[in-house]
């Protein structure tokens, strides 16, 4: 292959490539905006717990 082709080939993975990054974070945007506040709420609240119990307490 022509020195050409090869760099119309890479553009074209890179290309692909951004898109499928777009696609794998729209994609998450959309569920993460899919939570109702509270449903985030009660999520923090439940790994502040966890944390809280992994953490030993000084003293």
């Amino acid at each position: 292959m022509r020195a050409a082709t090869w760099w119309k080939v890479l553009g074209l993975a890179g290309m692909a490539g951004v898109v499928a990054t777009g696609v794998v974070v729209t994609r998450a945007e959309r569920q993460r905006m899919s939570y109702t506040p509270e449903q985030v709420r009660d999520r923090l609240h439940q790994r502040y717990d966890e944390i809280e119990q992994e953490t030993p307490t000084p003293g």
